[in-house]
């Protein structure tokens, strides 16, 4: 069988240097504080030794998109030491997999309907916890995409509201790939506008979060007034399957 490449923890360090300079940098052409953009660093199908890299260059926040592969990094991650990670969960939630979900996330980025809201606050009342949750929104209009439509969002929000499992932080899209990162800036521009109308709409909830923007495109949804930004690729390199 073919080696599997091991992680190099300087290329990690310098890649993180250079994606936080990027997010800066565009955080100034915005005239935004850069403290107010956290950088996920998305650790999927990476080993745990590039995560330990990343957290040794002072990258504390992780993303991951598989509840099989996150829990498993939890743990391994604990036995490692590397107590200050704050994880996000960033992938579907699939409607039986909703107790999975409940745990030590900072955050749940991709609650895509209302089923699944609803599943995962009697999960989480089980469990006698909240669980902080984004709202995705299919803001482009892609049929290969998950999450509310804006106008259903809208419809819904205060039924989201009542759910005493979750506690709703704000809204994630995923912009469609393109070959020119421009090109994402009505999408992300489209969800912070939600955004506020919701926050107009609906002023006891919490809509302070904004998670969007990828390898590809980060730095526009920055401009656009992204929160957290999911970046893997740019950090450690191509998947390791």
């Amino acid at each position: 069988m073919p080696e599997v490449p091991q992680p190099d923890p300087r290329r990690i360090a310098e890649n993180l240097a250079q994606v936080r300079a990027r997010i800066a940098a565009a955080a100034a052409r915005a005239g935004r504080d850069q403290a107010a953009v956290t950088l996920v660093a998305v650790s999927k199908t990476q080993p745990l030794a590039a995560i330990e890299a990343a957290y040794a260059a002072g990258q504390r926040d992780f993303g991951e998109n598989r509840l099989e592969e996150l829990w498993p990094k939890v743990e391994m991650a604990a036995q490692a030491g590397l107590g200050e990670i704050r994880w996000h969960l960033i992938g579907t939630i699939q409607s039986r997999k909703t107790p999975q979900a409940v745990g030590p996330f900072v955050l749940i980025h991709s609650v895509d309907r209302m089923k699944i809201a609803a599943r995962l606050s009697r999960d989480a009342e089980a469990a006698g916890r909240v669980m902080r949750v984004l709202l995705e929104v299919n803001i482009s209009g892609e049929a290969s995409k998950h999450g509310f439509a804006p106008a259903a969002l809208m419809a819904e929000a205060a039924a989201l509201a009542d759910l005493r499992g979750i506690q709703v932080q704000g809204l994630m899209t995923m912009a469609p790939l393109e070959v020119e990162a421009e090109a994402t800036r009505p999408v992300f521009r489209g969800l912070r506008q939600l955004r506020d109308a919701l926050a107009a709409a609906y002023p006891a909830i919490d809509w302070r979060q904004l998670s969007m923007g990828m390898t590809n495109d980060f730095e526009v949804a920055v401009e656009e007034g992204a929160t957290l930004v999911r970046v893997g690729s740019a950090i450690f390199g191509q998947r390791m399957a």
